[in-house]
């Protein structure tokens, strides 16, 4: 009888194990496991946005460096004049953007009375006189993304010495 009671107890005892086996996970242990994983997104979660957020800047920064170039070079390639502005609007309205997108300043050197004496630089593309020959324009091209977030520029002189 002890051996049959032996054997019995075992059997129940095994019952009850496969019976917890088979209960599967406890709440505790489901919202443990949760809270973990979803801390484990967090980090995840924030590497994706700053790489989406990066991406975006760099995208428009060099889109931005872009049409400087394209609006410096058309500057570059233009007759001289006392106004760029066309020129460079046409860099930015060929990237799709808005023509208020780019700006410009301008200044005109006015040499020394001698070799000696320096010159000066003054405000406005030309003199009041208009465009004279041998003149140098001092010009600063400024470009914006759409979105205001990057902006360049770029000085360049023009001149047709």
């Amino acid at each position: 009888m002890p051996r049959q009671r032996t054997e019995h107890n075992q059997a129940t005892t095994e019952r009850l194990k496969s019976a917890r086996r088979d209960q599967g996970f406890s709440l505790v242990e489901m919202v443990v496991t949760i809270t973990l994983v979803g801390l484990a997104m967090i980090p995840l979660m924030i590497a994706s946005w700053t790489l989406v957020r990066n991406s975006s800047y760099n995208r428009n920064s060099t889109r931005v460096e872009t049409t400087l170039s394209n609006a410096s070079y058309r500057v570059t390639a233009a007759t001289e004049s006392c106004d760029y502005t066309v020129f460079m609007e046409a860099a930015v309205l060929a990237q799709g953007w808005n023509a208020n997108q780019v700006s410009a300043t301008y200044g005109w050197y006015q040499p020394g009375a001698t070799a000696q004496s320096p010159g000066v630089w003054n405000a406005g593309a030309c003199p009041a006189a208009g465009y004279t020959k041998g003149l140098v324009q001092l010009i600063d091209i400024t470009v914006r993304s759409p979105d205001g977030v990057v902006q360049r520029s770029i000085q360049m002189v023009k001149s047709k010495i």
